[in-house]
C-alpha cells in the first residue's frame, strides 16, 4: 500500500467491499457500456440505421473495456465520455459509427449515477434487514427483562429491555419504508438530449413524437426500470440526490440514536457493547472499556447528517437546464455518504450481535428506584385499609422527599419503605410493602407490545426477504 497519498478512510477503514465496487469506475464504466448497447438496441427496434451485426459486435466488448485506450485518448481530448466512446470504437470496427447516436454525454453519466444508487440503496436494503433480524432477536430474547426507563435522563416508570429494543427496531423500519419507497421511485434520465428537449432524436426520428416517446421507454426496460423521468434538463433533476441522502441521514440519525443509548448504558454497566479479548480501550487506564464501535457509529452518522447538505444545496442552485458546479461536490458527497451508512449499518449488526447484559446490575438499579414508582399502588393499598387518599398523597409526597433526601445527600439507600411502615397512617407492614416491590407489575405492556410489533410487522417483513438474511460478510468494525 502507498503511504504517500490521501486514501479515504470511507475506503481503508469503514466501507465493505461491495459498496466501494459499487462507486468504483469499473461499475461506472461497464454501465456505461450497458447504456450504449441499450440505445444501439432501441434504435434498431425503432428503425433507425442500427444493425443487429453493429449491435453483436457492442456486445462482445460490453465487459472488455479497453482502459488504457481510453486513457490515453483522454489525456487528449480531455473528455471521458469522448475517450470511452473512442476506446469502444477502436474494438467495435463496425459499430464505432453508431456508439453514443444522438446522445449527449449526460446520457451514460446521468442515467448511470441513477443506476448506481439504486444499486447502492439495495444493498443498504439489505443491510437494514439483517440489522433489523438481530434487533428483533435481541428485543424477543429480553422482552420480560424489566429495566429503569428514563425521561430526561431520570428514572422513571419501567420498561424492559426487549420493548428498549423495539423502540430502536421501530426506527429502522421508518428507514426501511423509506428506502423501500425511494428504491420504487427511482427513474433513469433516459435520452433527453443537451436540454431536455430530445430535439436530436426528433430529427433522428425525422418527427415522430412516438417513437421518441418509445425510445424513453425501451431504454428503461432494457436497463431494468419501470420508466424514465418524464420531463428533464439535459440532466436528472439534483432534487433526486437531495430525497437520497436524506434517505441515508435519516438511516444515520437512527443509528446515532442507538449508539447513544448503548454508550450511556455501558455507562450505567447494565449493557456493553462487543469487547474482545485483546482489544485494549485505553492507553492510559488499562481496566477501561470503551464503547468504541458505538462511538464511530455516532461520528460516521454526524458526518451522513452534515452531508444531505450538499445535495440540498446543489440542487437549489441550479440553473435552469443545467451547470457543471454540481459534478465535483456531487462526485464526492454522494459516494461518501453511501460508503458511510454502509459502514454504520455493519458497526450497527456487530454491535447488535454481541451486546452483553448484566440482568443483576438492571435489578439492582431498578430496585433501587422502585420504591418512588410504586407509591400510587402503595396509597392504593392504604386506602384500601382505611386511609384517607388526600391524606395519604401529602404524607407519601413528604416521605419521598426525605428518602430523596438520605439518598443524595446522606449516600444512604433508598428507605422509603421504612419510612411508610413507620407510619401509622399507612397501616402496612414492611413485609407487605416488599410484596409490592415486583418490577414486572410496574411495565404494564412491555412484553405485550414488543410481541405484537414483532409478530405482527417484522417477523412477516423478514419472512418476506429472509433471502437476504445472513448477507453479511465484508464486514469492517
Amino acid at each position: 500500500m502507498s503511504n504517500d497519498k490521501y486514501v479515504s478512510p470511507m475506503s481503508e477503514r469503514y466501507a465493505s467491499k461491495r459498496m466501494q465496487y459499487i462507486f468504483s469506475p469499473d461499475m461506472k464504466f461497464r454501465t456505461w457500456r450497458k447504456l450504449w448497447v441499450a440505445l444501439a438496441e432501441a434504435e434498431n427496434e425503432l428503425g433507425l440505421p442500427v444493425t443487429k451485426e453493429q449491435i453483436d459486435e457492442l456486445k462482445k466488448y460490453q465487459d472488455d473495456i479497453n482502459y488504457e485506450v481510453a486513457k490515453e485518448r483522454e489525456a487528449l481530448v480531455r473528455h471521458d465520455v469522448m475517450s470511452h466512446v473512442y476506446a469502444y470504437g477502436v474494438q467495435c470496427e463496425k459499430a464505432k459509427g453508431i456508439i453514443h447516436l444522438g446522445a449527449t454525454s449526460c446520457y451514460v453519466g446521468d442515467n448511470t449515477d441513477i443506476i448506481v444508487m439504486t444499486e447502492a440503496l439495495k444493498l443498504i436494503r439489505t443491510k437494514l434487514l439483517n440489522v433489523m433480524d438481530k434487533l428483533k432477536s435481541f428485543a424477543m430474547e429480553y422482552r420480560e427483562l424489566p429495566t429503569l426507563a428514563f425521561t430526561h435522563f431520570q428514572p422513571a416508570q419501567p420498561t424492559t429491555v426487549g420493548k428498549r429494543a423495539a423502540l430502536w427496531l421501530m426506527e429502522l423500519k421508518l428507514d426501511f419504508d423509506d428506502v423501500e419507497y425511494l428504491i420504487d421511485s427511482m427513474r433513469l434520465l433516459g435520452s433527453k438530449g443537451t436540454t431536455g428537449t430530445q430535439a436530436s432524436f426528433l430529427e433522428l426520428f425525422e418527427g415522430d413524437h412516438e417513437k421518441v416517446k418509445a425510445l424513453d421507454k425501451k431504454i428503461a426496460e432494457k436497463m431494468g426500470y419501470a420508466d424514465c423521468y418524464p420531463v428533464a434538463g439535459q440532466t436528472y433533476s439534483r432534487k433526486v440526490d437531495t430525497r437520497v441522502l436524506n434517505v441515508l441521514a435519516g438511516i444515520a440519525a437512527s443509528a446515532h440514536k442507538f449508539s447513544n443509548d448503548i454508550r450511556l448504558l455501558q455507562h450505567l454497566k447494565e449493557i456493553e457493547e462487543p469487547f474482545e479479548k485483546n482489544q485494549i480501550g485505553s492507553s492510559a487506564m488499562a481496566y477501561k472499556r470503551n464503547p468504541m464501535r458505538s462511538e464511530r457509529i455516532a461520528s460516521l452518522a454526524n458526518y451522513v447528517i452534515c452531508d444531505a447538505l450538499n445535495p440540498a444545496i446543489t440542487s437549489s442552485t441550479q440553473w435552469f437546464e443545467r451547470t457543471l458546479d454540481d459534478s465535483a461536490n456531487k462526485r464526492i458527497s454522494v459516494p461518501e455518504g453511501f460508503l458511510a451508512v454502509d459502514g454504520i449499518l455493519d458497526l450497527y449488526l456487530n454491535v447488535v450481535d454481541g451486546l452483553v447484559v448484566y440482568p443483576k446490575v438492571i435489578e439492582k438499579h431498578i430496585m433501587a428506584e422502585l420504591p418512588f414508582m410504586a407509591t400510587e399502588n402503595i396509597m392504593m393499598d392504604a386506602v384500601k385499609a382505611g386511609g384517607d387518599r388526600q391524606e395519604l398523597h401529602e404524607k407519601i409526597r413528604t416521605l419521598s422527599m426525605e428518602a430523596g433526601r438520605n439518598v443524595k445527600e446522606k449516600g444512604l439507600d433508598n428507605n422509603l419503605l421504612e419510612l411508610i411502615a413507620a407510619d401509622p397512617s399507612f397501616n402496612l407492614t414492611l413485609e407487605e410493602l416488599k410484596q409490592t416491590m415486583d418490577p414486572k407489575k410496574y411495565v404494564g405492556r412491555s412484553k405485550e407490545q414488543v410481541e405484537e410489533f414483532i409478530n405482527e410487522v417484522i417477523h412477516p417483513l423478514l419472512e418476506e426477504n429472509k433471502e437476504t438474511l445472513g448477507m453479511t460478510a465484508d464486514i469492517k468494525v
